[in-house]
């Protein structure tokens, strides 16, 4: 069994772990705020931004200078004692880094293209940071590894992919500690293109409300450091699945997210009753968290207590899948109440199945959680979490 002896996390709910656990349990998310400059033919918009100092990259590696692998840094710097402690004790080629984004640097090409359409210098770009490869290549290079180093970037699911494939290559004996996880930055090219799809509510999003209308787009970071060694917190099971039924849309009866479901419940030779909570992909557009609450419906009934965060920490895209089960950690982790789906915006949508949607907060009754991630392309993911001592 692969367990998780530390996570790092940043994101609108807090800048750190300590930070982030006591915003859960407010269900107050300081960085979800009107933000202007984002959003074309819309002055402002909400967003679910960081608003702390970064850690600045230095000269040496001015190729990597991004937000996205600022958010990594303070997220590494959350968990850096346990990473160190496992390069002494592995070695430099025994430590993985698979990491997860959609954006990657794409904030910094932007203002590159900006600033030089208006004959401005930009000497601050460098190709290299917008490329997909660049923040597991960065992370690594950061602390010198010599280990397995490589990004996915399948859209929502790419860190939760990151974390199905940091344990395969521990499985394969490819390295002995995988360090997983991603990071996502508020940028102007997928902001625009999710509004040219009409998915984008330019107010806080409401999953599975009346009124939802679309995501609410956030940045953030999480990472995740994987072990053989038996720790409290371990991966239990996990499941993927490419039902491929449209660039963009889910399928309609839920076919992929349900074989990724129950493809994880099977690694963990777990039954679906035996899950205490289930953080739901729940995006706030109206076909996801339809098909959403119909596959948790047919899998699970109204028996077992789910919710989206995602109207606390946003859409965090590439990033989604780590942060919301570096979320589920926490709460496994420090026995945190279960996040209630706010409705005080609209009411709960009744055309939906019944699925279990917390209205208020309550304690986790067995110590499981699932977290899904369902992305453009039909590429899924589930991850299960549990306590195991």
């Amino acid at each position: 069994m692969i367990a998780i002896s530390a996570v790092g996390l940043i994101n609108a709910l807090g800048n750190d772990a300590d930070e982030i656990a006591a915003n859960l349990t407010r269900g107050v998310a300081p960085g979800m705020r009107v933000r202007e400059g984002w959003l074309q033919g819309q002055p402002q918009a909400v967003f679910a931004g960081v608003d702390a100092t970064l850690p600045a990259i230095p000269a040496a590696f001015s190729a990597h200078r991004s937000r996205n692998n600022q958010l990594l840094l303070a997220a590494l710097a959350q968990i850096q004692p346990q990473v160190d402690e496992a390069i002494a004790r592995f070695g430099r080629d025994r430590v993985a880094v698979v990491l997860g984004t959609s954006t990657s640097g794409l904030d910094e090409g932007d203002r590159h293209v900006d600033l030089t359409l208006h004959g401005r210098e930009s000497a601050n770009w460098h190709y290299a940071q917008q490329e997909l490869g660049d923040p597991s290549r960065f992370l690594s290079r950061w602390l010198s590894l010599e280990g397995p180093a490589f990004t996915l970037s399948t859209a929502c699911s790419s860190s939760a992919r990151a974390i199905i494939s940091g344990r395969r290559l521990i499985e394969a004996g490819l390295a002995d500690v995988a360090i997983v996880g991603g990071a996502d930055t508020l940028s102007r090219m997928p902001i625009n293109g999710f509004h040219s799809l009409e998915s984008l509510s330019p107010v806080l999003c409401q999953p599975f409300a009346r009124n939802r209308c679309g995501i609410t787009i956030g940045e953030g970071a999480a990472l995740m450091l994987l072990t053989r060694e038996p720790q409290p917190i371990a991966l239990l099971g996990v499941g993927e699945s490419s039902d491929a039924y449209h660039i963009s849309a889910p399928h309609p009866q839920g076919e992929g997210a349900i074989r990724a479901i129950e493809q994880a419940l099977r690694d963990a030779g777990l039954t679906p009753q035996q899950v205490g909570y289930i953080n739901l992909h729940g995006t706030a557009t109206p076909l996801n968290d339809q098909i959403e609450s119909t596959v948790v419906n047919a899998l699970f009934g109204e028996t077992v207590p789910c919710s989206s965060t995602k109207h606390l920490t946003g859409h965090t895209l590439g990033a989604a899948g780590i942060t919301e089960a570096a979320l589920s950690m926490l709460i496994l982790q420090r026995d945190l109440p279960l996040p209630p789906q706010d409705f005080s915006h609209s009411s709960w949508d009744e055309t939906l199945m019944p699925c279990g949607i917390l209205t208020s907060p309550q304690a986790l009754a067995r110590p499981v959680i699932l977290s899904n991630s369902f992305a453009f392309g039909g590429n899924n993911a589930s991850i299960l979490l549990g306590r195991v001592s």
